[in-house]
């Protein structure tokens, strides 16, 4: 599916299939609004739909999607925020329980921070792929006679802790995890073998689901 009238047509089936089929659902939603108790942080890659990997229905996930899955620390320097916004809006105005940074293997953001394919000159990706560097610099510490797959999954990995620790620069989101009203998650899919994977702070590893 890769043109506007074929986008049309799915919207077509949509409609048939599951607007009519669910039609209480998405009246139940235009009256009382969301209410989602997740929120997810996942990439754009168009391989990657979190409301397909985890079979979600309308109005189960507040989702933000950018490159690279990644959440920026906390800050106010005049420019535009529209992660840290949208966090905002899921967390002060929605009322999530849990947020989950989703990764996933084969991430060509990760890609681009480690080999630096990217003119940090003329590229917005250079810039925001940045938030990561950290973790780019551990795997190069930890990882430097590794295969190319071993240290772009390392990276892909570290990257999402990377982003757990950044939503904890957010007053709003520190103070909510202290009183144990919120729940942060770092997952990981492996798209090549079909795994989801989870942060497990006790082992520091990520275990499967």
């Amino acid at each position: 599916m890769n043109s506007p009238k074929q986008l049309i047509e799915g919207f077509r089936r949509f409609r048939k299939h599951h607007f009519a089929e669910g039609r209480v659902q998405f009246q139940d939603l235009v009256q009382f609004g969301q209410t989602p108790k997740a929120l997810v942080v996942a990439c754009c890659d168009s391989r990657v739909d979190p409301a397909l990997v985890l079979d979600c229905a309308p109005g189960d996930l507040f989702v933000i999607r950018n490159v690279a899955n990644l959440v920026p620390p906390a800050e106010n320097q005049g420019h535009y925020h529209g992660t840290s916004a949208a966090l905002e809006f899921g967390v002060r105005n929605l009322g999530v329980q849990h947020i989950i940074v989703l990764g996933h293997a084969q991430c060509g953001g990760i890609h681009a921070l480690l080999e630096g394919s990217v003119d940090k000159e003329k590229s917005f990706i250079a810039g925001w792929m940045g938030i990561a560097d950290s973790a780019r610099q551990q795997v190069e510490r930890m990882h430097t006679n590794a295969s190319s797959e071993v240290r772009h999954r390392a990276c892909e990995q570290q990257a999402i802790l990377v982003s757990l620790e950044n939503l904890k620069t957010f007053s709003w989101i520190r103070e909510r995890v202290e009183h144990g009203e919120l729940a942060l998650h770092g997952w990981y899919f492996d798209i090549e073998r079909g795994e989801l994977l989870g942060y497990d702070a006790a082992t520091q590893k990520f275990e499967p689901l």
